[in-house]
């Protein structure tokens, strides 16, 4: 059994867990959905670079049932070659996007994100791809995301440095820096570039 297949064992334990605590009536029930949480971070913790006190945390912050995060990510292109921009948290290199904001449409989170992150200026032009983060050579995760990926045109603003990102610019396909493989993988870089010539939308 590959790491990939025990860390979403664990997220499903720990899904149920929450879920089962969420809705739980007497004590003896929370009692032992909560013992089914503990373990799924034991789980977890084998399998994945993050502490068990960090995945503790990630996995006790919420209640009610449990979904796949949502993590918005902008394809931006000129002259053929694609925005991508280096995250401070691992000095590699991830097209601009992140979670999914409260009150935002897909398309207003990648606008966002570009401006932000990079200092351009976009609009979304359609939707490339709706991503599941278990498939597509993405390394364990701590949760399950589902990736919206989103083509932008770009439309003005210059190219600066933010509090999360540094360097950002325009890559080849053929020629891409060292990749924050959370965030993106050469997998999707493929994805993409396919989805970009056939003008149409791929989910999983």
């Amino acid at each position: 059994m590959t790491e990939n297949e025990i860390l979403k064992i664990a997220r499903r334990i720990q899904a149920i867990a929450q879920a089962g605590l969420h809705y739980a009536e007497n004590d003896f029930d929370r009692e032992r959905y909560g013992e089914l949480r503990a373990l799924s971070v034991d789980l977890a913790s084998h399998v994945s670079d993050a502490e068990p006190r960090k995945i503790s945390g990630l996995f006790t912050h919420e209640t009610g049932f449990q979904t796949p995060k949502v993590d918005v990510r902008a394809v931006v292109l000129k002259e053929g070659k694609v925005l991508l921009a280096r995250e401070r948290c691992d000095s590699r290199f991830s097209l601009p996007g992140g979670f999914a904001d409260i009150n935002y449409s897909p398309a207003e989170v990648a606008v966002k994100e570009v401006r932000e992150e990079t200092g351009l200026h976009v609009t979304a032009d359609r939707l490339l791809a709706v991503v599941d983060t278990d498939r597509h050579n993405f390394p364990p995760l701590e949760y399950h995301y589902y990736k919206i990926v989103i083509l932008c045109n770009l439309t003005g603003g210059e190219l600066s440095d933010s509090t999360e990102t540094t360097d950002a610019g325009f890559f080849d396909f053929d020629c891409l820096p060292e990749l924050s493989e959370k965030r993106n993988t050469k997998e999707l870089f493929a994805l993409i570039r396919r989805q970009i010539d056939s003008g149409s939308a791929w989910f999983d």
